[in-house]
C-alpha cells in the first residue's frame, strides 16, 4: 500500500553503495534516446539500491547530447536536480559525484567484458530500435560469465530501493526461469498500476492487456495466479536468465519497436518459466520519449505506425495462418482514427498496414 511521503530536504548526497563487481549477479540494460533528463534520474534511483546491479546505458545515436549531458551528471559538473512529488523520495539526496562511467563504442562492447565502473555507458552512432539496442547492451553484459541476469528496463522509470534484490531472490526461487517482472506503477499516478508482471494477449485480435491495469496498489492479489496468467512480460521492466538467453536468443530486431516481449515468449514456447517479483517496484513514466501510451487517444503517430507494422510482422512470423485476420481489424483501427478527427494517426497506420515507410 502507497503511503504519503514528505520530500527529503537536499543535505549531503548518498553514497553509491561499494559492493565488489565480482558479487553483482544481475545487470541492469537501458536504452537512452534523446531522454537523458529521465535516465539520469534513473540511474540515480539505481545507484542507490541495496544491492547494486552493474548498470550499462546504450545511447542509441541520440541527437540532442544526452551522451554529453549524462557524463557531465557523472562527473558532478552538472548538479542533479530532483523532481517534485512524492517519488522524489528515491532520489533525494542525489549520490556522490562522480560516478564512474565507462565510455565504449558497440565493437568494442562486442569483444571485451564489462569493466568495474559504476556506469557503462555504450555509444551507437544510430537509432537502431528497441531491440538491437537493448541487444548491444545484453551482448556485451554476457560477455561476463559472473552475471546471471539480465534486467531490461526503460530509461523512463525510477526504481524501489529493493527492486533489485526482490528481482534475484525470486530469479534464484523460480525453477527453470526465463523471464521475470514486477510491479510496475505509474509514475505520474503512482496510486495505480500500469500492469503487474504483464500482460495477457488475444491471438485473435492481437491485442493486449496489462494485467492489474489502472487498478489501485491497495488492492490484493496472488503473485503466483498473476505468473500463470502472463502471456507476456512488460518490455518496460523485464529480466531474463542467462540460460534463456543462450537458448532462445537476444530480442528479434527486425520490428524495432514493439511485440518484440511478446515475441520472445512465442520463441520460448514453454521452454522456460515466467516468474513474478511481486516485491520488486517500479514507477513508470509511460511513452515518455515515442508517446507509447497504453491510454485511448493519447499514442503519437509514431507509436501508432510501428504498433501496426510490428503486430503485422508479428503474425507473420509466428502465426501466418491468422496473419490475413490483421488486416480487416487494421482497416477497423484506421477507420476508428479517423471517427475520432485523427487523419495524421490514420495515414501513417495505412503506411504501416501497406508495409510502406513511415515517410
Amino acid at each position: 500500500m502507497n503511503r504519503p511521503m514528505r520530500p527529503v530536504e537536499l543535505e549531503a548526497p548518498a553514497t553509491v553503495a561499494a559492493i565488489p563487481q565480482a558479487t553483482v549477479r544481475l545487470c541492469v540494460v537501458m536504452v537512452n534516446w534523446n531522454g537523458w533528463r529521465d535516465t539520469i534520474e534513473c540511474l540515480e534511483s539505481l545507484l542507490r539500491s541495496t544491492v547494486r546491479p552493474r548498470i550499462i546505458v546504450v545511447d542509441n545515436g541520440s541527437e540532442n547530447g544526452s551522451v554529453e549531458r549524462i557524463l557531465a551528471w557523472a562527473s558532478g559538473a552538472e548538479p542533479y536536480e530532483p523532481p517534485a512529488g512524492a517519488l522524489r523520495r528515491l532520489t533525494t539526496p542525489p549520490v556522490a559525484k562522480p560516478v564512474t562511467v565507462d565510455v565504449i563504442g558497440v565493437e568494442d562492447a562486442a569483444r571485451r567484458a564489462p569493466g568495474d565502473a559504476d556506469v557503462t555507458l555504450i555509444t551507437s552512432p544510430e537509432n537502431l530500435g528497441f531491440a538491437a539496442g537493448n541487444n548491444i547492451g545484453l551482448r556485451h553484459a554476457l560477455l561476463d560469465s559472473r552475471t546471471t541476469y539480465f534486467w531490461c528496463l526503460n530509461n523512463d522509470t525510477v526504481v524501489e530501493p529493493g527492486a533489485v534484490s526482490a528481482l534475484i531472490a525470486r530469479m534464484d526461487a523460480t525453477h527453470k526461469v526465463g523471464m521475470c517482472g514486477t510491479q510496475v506503477r505509474y509514475y505520474h499516478r503512482p496510486g495505480h498500476w500500469q500492469c503487474l508482471n504483464g500482460s495477457r494477449f488475444n491471438l485473435l485480435t492481437g491485442m493486449s492487456r496489462g494485467i492489474g491495469r489502472d487498478v489501485p496498489v491497495t488492492r490484493q492479489f496472488n503473485p503466483k495466479t498473476v505468473a500463470e496468467e502472463t502471456d507476456f512480460v512488460l518490455g518496460a521492466s523485464l529480466c531474463a536468465s542467462r540460460a534463456f538467453l543462450e537458448t532462445v536468443g537476444l530480442m528479434e530486431e527486425s520490428y524495432f519497436l514493439y511485440f518484440e516481449e511478446m515475441d520472445w515468449s512465442v520463441r520460448n514456447r514453454g521452454r522456460f518459466a515466467i516468474a513474478f517479483a511481486h516485491g520488486a517496484i517500479i514507477y513508470h513514466k509511460e511513452g515518455g520519449s515515442l508517446g507509447s501510451s497504453s491510454r485511448k487517444g493519447q499514442r503519437t503517430p509514431l507509436a501508432e505506425y510501428y504498433l501496426m507494422r510490428s503486430r503485422i510482422k508479428f503474425y507473420r512470423r509466428h502465426f501466418p495462418l491468422l496473419w490475413p485476420l490483421q488486416y480487416p481489424l487494421s482497416i477497423a483501427l484506421i477507420l476508428r482514427r479517423l471517427w475520432r478527427r485523427q487523419p495524421e494517426k490514420a495515414a501513417t497506420m495505412v503506411r504501416a498496414m501497406l508495409g510502406l515507410p513511415r515517410t
